[in-house]
């Protein structure tokens, strides 16, 4: 009785969602072009390299928060028919491109400090104003990314969470600049070209993050092996779940997708017993897991990860077309009420509902069941017959 469930989270008040993730990616960009000015006039007007790598490093969180706003505008709207599971990828492309301009970015930083140490004439000699634009850096960054976090956990927003690391590696890198800037004032010029090499690898090292872990999405990379015995831990403790198999997971834009197929304690429960128990299973990793939105689980009565046994199997129609012939010869036949087919270990087993009239007519109920069973024992995929009796009243409120 395969049988498929699917359902997604239900939307976090999207429209909020795009708002906040919009209100605080304008304030990091208003922040962002206030240092991006201040370090690249800084950095020129006080000699300092570092200041001016560390610039552009401001420029790059800069053009981070122009993707996120572009990338949370498409990716939160919902699905439609040409993108019926959202437009998640949306993000996952736009951090890709960014992380290979921050790793052009850092190549060239670092190209032209290589160059500069290996011509000394050019080693620039920094000033004061160096040192105090970039400590203004590291406090500013700083408060902004426990700002931008918040919300980030707030929203479970993965892309958030980048840009508010991305807000803390900016600060890492004015500590870098101070260090290197005061090394520059003690009559070490070289140490400022050290330090913009420093930072151009930490931009390069950033970027080269985001392409990864981007790239690795992309291609449906399933989570880590904790996660995935986490998530196997929350659906075992589901009533009427037996075992499982075939666990795949995959992430989009901070989304986790799930597709399971669970074996049932019971073989032979209803349709509608193994759709609530697939309920039960979606609902359980939705609530406990937060970063999981889309689940479906598909029901199996027996093990099919190694072998499907019932693939060989008639279909239903072809069955009782033999069945109705191997019992016309049995008086009571025609009053068979429901056959139900259970497809189970390369067999069908079949249960026969009928009225309890059937048992005046001088047969026992093991006898009928004899008389069934041994009109199709030569169906050699036929492995029982199990007959059930209703009253009357019974079957037409069935009915």
């Amino acid at each position: 009785m395969p049988s498929t469930a699917k359902a997604s989270r239900p939307e976090i008040d999207s429209q909020e969602r795009y708002r906040e993730t919009r209100r605080v990616t304008l304030v990091g960009s208003l922040l962002d072009v206030f240092l991006v000015i201040i370090k690249l006039w800084g950095g020129w007007f006080a000699h300092s390299q570092a200041l001016i790598a560390d610039g552009i490093h401001s420029l790059s969180d800069l053009a981070t928060n122009i993707v996120v706003l572009v990338a949370a505008k498409h990716s939160h709207q919902g699905a439609d028919d040409l993108h019926p599971y959202g437009h998640g990828r949306v993000e996952t492309v736009a951090t890709v491109v960014l992380g290979l301009s921050l790793v052009v970015v850092g190549c060239g930083i670092a190209y032209d400090a290589v160059h500069r140490l290996f011509t000394p004439e050019l080693l620039l000699r920094p000033g004061i104003w160096a040192l105090l634009i970039a400590a203004f850096s590291v406090l500013s960054k700083e408060l902004l990314y426990h700002y931008t976090m918040r919300s980030a956990r707030r929203l479970r927003s993965n892309i958030l969470r980048a840009n508010a690391w991305h807000c803390r590696s900016d600060a890492i890198s004015s500590i870098v600049v101070i260090i290197g800037v005061a090394g520059s004032m003690a009559g070490l010029p070289y140490v400022d070209a050290i330090a913009a090499i420093v930072v151009a690898a930490m931009i390069a090292k950033i970027g080269a993050g985001f392409v990864w872990s981007s790239t690795q999405e992309l291609i449906d990379t399933g989570l880590d092996a904790e996660a995935v015995e986490n998530i196997r831990e929350t659906i075992s403790t589901v009533d009427g779940v037996s075992a499982l198999h075939m666990l795949r997971t995959r992430k989009m834009a901070g989304q986790v997708f799930v597709d399971v197929h669970i074996m049932l304690e019971q073989a032979r429960i209803s349709v509608s017993e193994g759709h609530q128990i697939s309920e039960a299973v979606r609902g359980r990793l939705i609530r406990s897991i937060d970063d999981v939105s889309d689940v479906t689980v598909h029901i199996d009565p027996e093990d099919d990860e190694q072998a499907m046994p019932n693939r060989a199997l008639s279909p239903r129609a072809r069955v009782l077309t033999r069945l109705h012939k191997c019992w016309k010869a049995i008086d009571v036949a025609s009053e068979i009420q429901n056959i139900t087919l259970h497809y189970l270990d390369g067999k069908i087993h079949l249960d026969l509902q009928l009225p309890l009239s059937c048992l005046q007519h001088g047969q026992s109920s093991t006898q009928l069941t004899e008389a069934f069973a041994a009109a199709v024992r030569q169906e050699d995929d036929i492995a029982e017959v199990r007959l059930f009796f209703c009253g009357d009243e019974e079957h037409q409120k069935g009915a």
